[in-house]
C-alpha cells in the first residue's frame, strides 16, 4: 500500500504562518531596533558634554618621514627614471610636432581603417581636423605624446605585474589591495609624490598620470588570464609546453581582448589626469583648461576641452576596434 500524504485528523498543521503573525514579528523587530536607535541618541543627549580622549595617529608624520628617506636615499634612482621618460616623451612630442598636420590625419585614418573600420575612420579624420580648426594642434600633439608616454610605461608595468598576480593568488591579494588604494585615492593626491621625486615639469605630470592610470590594465590583464579555459591549459600541458609556451601561445592571446580593454582604459584615464598634470607645468591642453579656468574664459576652456574629449573618443574608438577585431579573427578561425 501506498502510504498517504494527507495529514491525520489528529494533529494539527503547525507549519502554517499567518500574515497576522509575520506582521507581529515584523513590527517587534521594528520597535526593537528603532528602541536601540533612539536609547544611543538618548545616552548622547545626557553625556553631551563628555568626549574622552582618543590616540591620534601620526600618519602625516610617518609618510613625510618615509619621502624624505627615499628622496635623500633613493635620489639617483628617481633621476635616473626622470631622465629616461624625459628622453621619450621629449622624443615622442618632437616627433609629433615635426610631422605636418595633414601627415598625422593620413596616420591616423590609417590606422584607424586598418583596426575599426571606415565610420570609426571618417570619425577620426573629422575630430582631429576639427581640432586642427580650433587653431589647438601643437597643444593636442603635446598632449598626446604625454599621453603615449605614460600608456607606454603604465603598460610596460602594468601587464607584467598582471601576469605575476594570475600566476599568485598571494601576489594577486597583495597587489588587489594596492590597486584598490591607488584607484580610490583623489587624483590630486598623485600630484605630491611626483613634484617630490621629480620636481615640476612634464616627467612628473608623466609619472602622476602613469599612478594613475596603471591599475586597470593589471587587473584586466589578471583577469584574462585565470579566465582561460582550463581544457586549452591541460591540453598545452598534455602536449608537454613549457610555462613561457603555456604563457606566450596560449593564455596572452586568449587574454588579449581584456588585456586590450585594460590598455583602453589606461588611455582614457591618462587623458583625464592631462588638466590635473597641467597644474605641475605639464602643458599641452589641459593647460589651456588651467588658464581658462584662472580667467574665467569660458570659450576658451570650452575648446580645450572639446578637443580633450575629441581626442579621447578618437583613441577609445581605435583602441575597441582593435579588441573587437581579434574577437572576429577568433571567430572565424573557430
Amino acid at each position: 500500500m501506498v502510504p498517504s500524504n494527507t495529514p491525520s485528523k489528529g494533529k494539527e498543521n503547525t507549519s502554517t504562518v499567518w500574515p497576522g503573525q509575520i506582521l507581529k514579528r515584523s513590527v517587534t523587530v521594528l520597535s526593537a531596533r528603532l528602541g536601540a536607535v533612539g536609547f544611543i541618541i538618548v545616552l548622547g543627549w545626557l553625556f553631551n558634554d563628555y568626549r574622552g580622549g582618543y590616540f591620534k595617529i601620526p600618519l602625516d608624520k610617518w609618510v613625510d618621514a618615509a619621502m624624505d628617506w627615499l628622496v635623500h636615499n633613493l635620489g639617483v634612482v628617481f633621476d635616473t627614471i626622470g631622465a629616461v621618460t624625459a628622453v621619450v616623451l621629449n622624443s615622442f612630442e618632437r616627433f609629433m610636432l615635426w610631422l605636418p598636420w595633414w601627415s598625422v590625419l593620413m596616420l591616423v585614418a590609417l590606422f584607424a581603417w586598418w583596426l575599426a573600420g571606415r565610420r570609426t575612420t571618417i570619425f577620426s579624420v573629422a575630430g582631429m581636423y576639427f581640432i586642427f580648426t580650433l587653431g589647438l594642434w601643437d597643444l593636442c600633439m603635446a598632449t598626446l605624446a604625454l599621453m603615449a608616454t605614460a600608456v607606454l610605461i603604465s603598460n610596460a608595468v602594468g601587464i607584467p605585474l598582471g601576469i605575476i598576480s594570475a600566476r599568485s593568488n598571494r601576489v594577486e591579494a597583495i597587489l588587489r589591495s594596492i590597486m584598490d588604494v591607488m584607484q580610490t585615492m583623489p587624483a590630486f593626491v598623485y600630484l605630491i609624490p611626483a613634484l617630490m621625486f621629480f620636481g615640476i615639469g612634464k616627467v612628473p605630470g608623466v609619472m602622476a598620470c602613469v599612478i594613475y592610470a596603471l591599475p586597470p590594465v593589471v587587473r584586466l590583464t589578471n583577469l584574462g588570464i585565470r579566465q582561460v579555459p582550463a581544457e586549452l591549459v591541460e591540453a598545452a600541458h598534455a602536449f608537454g609546453s613549457t610555462q613561457n609556451q603555456l604563457l606566450f601561445k596560449v593564455q596572452l592571446p586568449v587574454a588579449l581582448p581584456s588585456i586590450m580593454a585594460g590598455v583602453n582604459q589606461t588611455i582614457m584615464l591618462s587623458l583625464g589626469m592631462v588638466v590635473l598634470a597641467a597644474m605641475i607645468a605639464a602643458g599641452g591642453l589641459g593647460r589651456e583648461v588651467l588658464l581658462a579656468l584662472g580667467q574665467i574664459d569660458i570659450g576658451r576652456g570650452v575648446m580645450a576641452g572639446t578637443s580633450i574629449v575629441i581626442l579621447a573618443m578618437v583613441l577609445d574608438r581605435i583602441t575597441q576596434g582593435l579588441g573587437k577585431q581579434r574577437r572576429r579573427t577568433e571567430k572565424a578561425r573557430g
